[in-house]
């Protein structure tokens, strides 16, 4: 390549980058899916990336496996099944169980689902059962964000990072649970204890309005094919099989019906993500091309980046400067290099999702929970950080003890 060619290329990918992390072209109305569209277009006008070789910078199977965890959780949405959790948890719950029930479900399932799809369902269900139960919903939204991003951590399916990160590293689904696991466990007990300090030390609940009851939508058919489904699904991550490959199966076993309208199902998929992902693939792509994993190695060097501590706030601070998947797509280069880039590859999966916490543009999730909520409790830049630095740090802290000791 050219001077002028690797200069014009360093150029769209500092460009793509900040609009990623200011989540719009100042200016203009250019959200990051249309930032990586139009940065993976002028990739190939600079020569970085040529038509013949774009497809190899694409990484299909971690877009094949966020593709059919969509339609997976969209089909289990569709069939009543967080309907189905809504009327089980207000019909057997008091008010002072509303929190842990919360956190840890909110927890668990994205530990196995994509955690920014549960928050898309999830504060629907903590609005219902906060008016059934006539409570105030931010400390459970709050809850909702925090305990998605740190149950998430737990697995190769947890979040679109985390997919990423298991598609490059080679990671089996096992091997990741095993080592991150436990430091999700921790952090829903750390962010269960955050929230109690803040909201619910002095008193219990404020009760904001008499409790209501909304009619279920339940197809109990549709909601026993796909719990079977997912719960196949999930068994063969757990049983080694490659997790694409999975998913895509259950994706498809799930497309066959007679009943239920397709588009339904492709309107619950999140098309922006992934059009994002293919778009910052061939931005990535064409900067490697032009040199970057070579400047970003020499730099890393210096900043003695193979140490688990320095690696984690570094990973830390970049995640909340740019998000955490362009984070991720930035520093993948860099940790197959290290002297143990399993540890390397942990450490990015568990800094760049616990270290989402800490504002609510840290990740897609807290965006999610925050917009969703929007018409009915309006949460704040503060109200948000006044719980997520304390949870982002808690939690990143044991995260990097956790590994350290285990390794």
């Amino acid at each position: 390549m050219s001077d002028l060619a690797i200069i014009g290329t360093y150029s769209v990918f500092i460009a793509s980058y900040v609009v990623f992390a200011l989540g719009k072209f100042p200016g203009m109305k250019i959200d990051r899916p249309g930032a990586a569209i139009i940065g993976a277009v002028l990739m190939f006008m600079t020569g970085a990336v040529r038509a013949p070789n774009a497809l190899y910078l694409i990484h299909f199977g971690t877009v094949v496996l966020l593709f059919s965890m969509m339609l997976v959780v969209a089909h289990l949405h569709l069939a009543g099944f967080f309907d189905w959790i809504t009327d089980l948890v207000v019909t057997r719950l008091k008010p002072r169980h509303l929190l842990p029930t919360v956190i840890f479900l909110s927890g668990l399932l994205s530990a196995f689902f994509v955690n920014d799809i549960i928050c898309l369902v999830m504060v629907p269900f903590v609005l219902k059962a906060t008016r059934r139960m006539g409570v105030k919903p931010i400390p459970y939204l709050l809850a909702v964000a925090t305990a998605s991003n740190i149950g998430s951590t737990a697995t190769i399916t947890g979040n679109p990072q985390n997919i990423l990160i298991g598609s490059f590293s080679g990671i089996h689904y096992r091997d990741f649970l095993w080592h991150l696991g436990p430091v999700a466990l921790a952090g829903l007990f750390l962010d269960w204890l955050a929230l109690w300090w803040l909201y619910f030390r002095a008193r219990v609940h404020d009760v904001r309005a008499e409790a209501v009851t909304d009619a279920m939508q339940i197809d109990p058919g549709a909601l026993l094919k796909a719990s079977l489904v997912a719960v196949l699904v999930l068994a063969g991550f757990l049983a080694g099989f490659p997790p694409p490959l999975v998913a895509a199966v259950g994706a498809a076993i799930m497309l066959i019906t007679r009943a239920r309208d397709p588009h339904l199902v492709y309107e619950e998929v999140d098309w922006g993500l992934l059009v994002f992902f293919i778009g910052l693939f061939l931005i990535v792509g064409g900067a490697e091309n032009a040199g970057l994993t070579d400047r970003l190695l020499r730099f890393g060097e210096r900043l003695n980046l193979q140490h688990l501590s320095v690696f984690t706030l570094v990973t830390a601070i970049l995640s909340n400067l740019v998000s955490n998947v362009p984070a991720v797509m930035l520093l993948k280069s860099l940790v197959s290099r290290f002297a143990n880039p399993h540890a390397a590859w942990l450490t990015l999966a568990m800094a760049s999702t616990l270290a989402g916490n800490l504002t609510i543009t840290g990740s897609v999730a807290n965006i999610i929970v925050v917009e969703r909520a929007r018409k009915e409790a309006a949460i704040g830049f503060f109200d948000y950080v006044r719980i997520g630095l304390p949870v982002t740090l808690l939690t990143l802290l044991f995260g990097w003890f956790w590994l350290s000791w285990i390794q």
